[in-house]
């Protein structure tokens, strides 16, 4: 059974691999055209959820995933480059809105790892704001362990699924 769930979300994610770039209405201040799509941010977002409730796992994309050392909700030195990364990507599309979901690996009770993975995603928001965002384009979502990018059972893919995804959506699509 897990094998074949596993098999499932190598295919979604491999199917799935669409950048959030593209041509089309332009969001943000963009003056090169090549802004986000409304259209593509909705059909990405449609594709991960699925009519259901928890999406499918997502990996990189326009915004770069935040990682965490076990049981932290620390920001690390490399943390905070990958969220100011992701700070210059909504100061350059100011209409985007960004929902952070925090996730953990497998280790530790699944309310241990909500809340984990709730204090996480708003750590993530603490320093976007900091960084300028607006918290009112910042929401916050935890999955806990439910959601791993990497599927194995050793610490490789437990250090992948220790993160903070940004799933970026056009302002009245949440």
């Amino acid at each position: 059974m897990r094998k074949s769930f596993t098999l499932l979300l190598v295919a979604v994610i491999f199917l799935s691999g669409c950048s959030m770039f593209g041509k089309g209405k332009k969001s943000g201040d963009d003056k090169d055209g090549q802004g986000m799509s409304e259209a593509d941010l909705t059909a990405q977002r449609e594709g991960r959820f699925a009519g259901g409730n928890i999406p499918t796992a997502e990996g990189e994309g326009a915004f770069r995933d935040v990682h965490f050392e076990y049981d932290s909700a620390a920001i690390s030195d490399s943390a905070r480059q990958e969220i100011e990364s992701n700070v210059q990507a909504l100061q350059a599309n100011k209409d985007l809105m960004v929902q952070l979901e925090g996730h953990t690996d497998e280790r530790g009770t699944a309310e241990y790892n909500l809340a984990l993975g709730n204090k996480r995603a708003r750590a993530v928001a603490d320093v976007l704001v900091s960084f300028g965002v607006s918290g009112s384009r910042i929401s916050t979502i935890s999955y806990g362990e439910e959601v791993p990018l990497n599927p194995a059972h050793d610490e490789a893919a437990w250090a992948q699924n220790r993160r903070v995804h940004f799933s970026a959506f056009a302002e009245g699509q949440q």
